[in-house]
């Protein structure tokens, strides 16, 4: 398939993790980290997309999402120093919002210069090029 031929070439360029499971693609790329004395974390950009070969339809979707890990501090339940590994989204649930309010909420607190729109460009010119249909999801929903 010369469509994903494409898409594991670009992924491969810029050093992106890509996997498939149940016939949802994941490529994942870590963007920027931050260390602290014995603590680090780090934001990580992930698409999700599908391909449909009856119907000539890529499906995608793209998130930013933070995970940390590293020494926590100890509670009232749990005193003295512990080692603490989580993953996490900001708020009760996903963050609401396509990935440009995602990119400037977590801006404030990396610095970095990823380009998250010439992903979804890339993406969206291969399946053209491939005379397929792009189809881009801000919740992921049908992918």
């Amino acid at each position: 398939m010369a469509l994903m031929d494409d898409i594991r070439g670009f992924a491969a360029s810029i050093g992106a993790e890509l996997k498939e499971k149940k016939g949802v693609w994941t490529m994942r790329l870590v963007v920027a980290e931050r260390k602290a004395f014995l603590s680090r974390k780090k934001l990580e950009y992930a698409a999700k997309f599908s391909i449909n070969d009856a119907s000539r339809e890529v499906r995608f979707t793209e998130l930013l999402k933070e995970s940390g890990s590293g020494v926590s501090g100890g509670d009232d339940a749990a005193p003295g120093f512990g080692f603490k590994k989580e993953t996490y989204r900001t708020g009760t649930g996903p963050r609401d919002g396509d990935i440009k309010q995602q990119s400037d909420y977590f801006g404030q607190q990396y610095t970095y210069d990823f380009d998250w729109s010439e992903i979804r460009t890339r993406f969206e010119q291969a399946a053209e090029d491939a005379g397929y249909t792009f189809k881009y999801s801000v919740t992921g929903a049908g992918i």
